[in-house]
């Protein structure tokens, strides 16, 4: 469905702010606006450091759409995610009389029909769920989820077969968002029927992240500082890469972590446990006691890594840092230094990998660089290109490129493609190329 631009309405929310958009979200909300008042479905990557407002540019896509009469459906990976979202869409459009509803395993929304803006987890592809006026589908963190959940995405938003059709002829615009910095060159490269919106500055009064690497040597002067910024009102993350403690690895556990730092450490604070085995409501109960400032420390595993939004937080303590990748690093000190608070992120290897040069250049990375996409590069440049993306990691292909670097030539090599599919689109004439593709498609396409 063609989305007619709603000027007037979009210029009084921009104004209503309390803060200025940058130049890239003005930008990237254009050219979402652009594509939505076509009738061909929008296909779009939306790519942007973590903090750089994505959340902003799809509710303003979101709120056109809405006010065309259309339903807009959000996707995250996580109920946390879902409800902080939940949340901040309510209070961002307070005025503008919408019907914004939250669909999770525990939020369930007797007619989703009746919304006009719905958030949820996958609890929204589930066969039960049926938009009927659905005009666009935004998904956050799209490769968080699996092959199957983004199948059965296309078929939601009706770009597969006839399965979820809006109507015999219609079928959704389409978004995916992502704060993993993906290098142009490569996005192109495996994103190649995507349009491609990159926010490439942070908003104004951000200050940069301290990041250290503490060795054993230095923990208890860390701890000391920890607890005078807590001294000071503020709050902190501890993230470990285990749950459970395992001799085998021996890895820090939340579980243990969290009894040291509550029972010696820090008896006279509140400190807080999160895991991804807890049930929804109590997550949900332990996260709304962080934000209330009740949590004052809080221990957690991965499940904090996206989107999670705590002002408060200036603190970011990661235990056993050299398991965690660069991008995944980067996104956990992304929690902290959303405010104009001076914020840290301190990583705490375990003694032995300090002797390991990989390790040392990897973490000193995270101490020089504050962007995603310079980290992203030395990602690349520490993996070899050969095994960057094993399907193991994130389902993304093996990619085995000259340069990943080497826009040109990926550009050519996808304007070439094009022409191929053009004058040969059933690839009649390269059945060779025609059997490959095959087989790459059928194992990777849905990423």
């Amino acid at each position: 469905p063609a989305i007619t631009f709603q000027k007037q309405a979009t210029k009084d929310f921009v104004n209503s702010l309390p803060f200025k958009l940058t130049d890239a979200q003005k930008k990237s909300a254009w050219e979402i606006i652009q594509d939505l008042e076509k009738t061909e479905p929008m296909s779009r990557l939306l790519e942007g450091d973590v903090g750089s407002g994505k959340t902003l540019v799809a509710v303003m896509a979101m709120l056109n759409v809405a006010l065309n009469k259309k339903q807009a459906a959000l996707m995250v990976p996580t109920e946390i995610l879902a409800e902080q979202h939940f949340k901040s869409l309510t209070k961002l459009l307070k005025d503008y009389n919408l019907k914004i509803e939250i669909l999770t395993h525990s939020h369930k929304v007797s007619d989703p029909n009746a919304a006009d803006i719905i958030i949820g987890t996958q609890a929204l592809i589930q066969k039960t769920v049926k938009l009927n006026n659905l005009a666009l589908v935004i998904v956050d963190e799209q490769h968080r989820f699996g092959v199957k959940q983004r199948q059965k995405l296309l078929d939601f938003t009706g770009q597969n077969e006839e399965i979820g059709k809006i109507s015999e002829t219609e079928t959704a615009h389409f978004l995916s968002m992502t704060a993993t910095p993906i290098p142009r060159s490569l996005a192109l490269a495996i994103y190649g029927d995507l349009d491609l919106s990159i926010i490439s500055e942070m908003p104004a009064n951000r200050k940069k992240i301290i990041t250290r690497i503490i060795t054993e040597d230095k923990r208890s002067a860390a701890y000391d500082f920890i607890r005078k910024e807590i001294k000071n009102d503020h709050q902190a993350f501890v993230v470990c890469p285990l749950i459970d403690e395992s001799d085998k690895l021996g890895v820090k556990s939340v579980k243990k972590e969290h009894e040291k730092l509550d029972k010696e450490i820090f008896p006279d604070l509140k400190v807080g446990l999160i895991h991804g085995k807890l049930k929804s409501k109590d997550k949900e109960a332990i996260m709304s006691e962080f934000l209330a400032g009740n949590i004052q420390i809080l221990v957690s595993t991965s499940v904090i890594e996206v989107g999670v939004d705590v002002p408060n937080a200036t603190l970011m303590i990661i235990e056993g840092a050299e398991r965690f990748g660069l991008a995944t690093l980067h996104q956990f000190r992304g929690r902290v230094g959303r405010s104009d608070f001076q914020s840290y992120c301190f990583l705490f290897p375990t003694n032995e990998e300090m002797t390991n040069p990989k390790t040392i250049e990897r973490l000193e990375a995270m101490t020089k660089y504050s962007d995603g996409f310079s980290l992203a590069k030395i990602d690349l440049k520490l993996r070899g290109a050969g095994e960057l993306y094993g399907f193991g990691q994130s389902g993304f292909p093996e990619l085995q490129i000259a340069s990943l670097f080497d826009y040109e030539a990926i550009k050519k090599a996808q304007a070439e493609a094009i022409n191929l599919i053009l004058s040969d689109p059933e690839l009649n004439n390269y059945p060779l190329l025609k059997k490959k593709l095959g087989e790459w498609e059928e194992a990777i396409h849905l990423e």
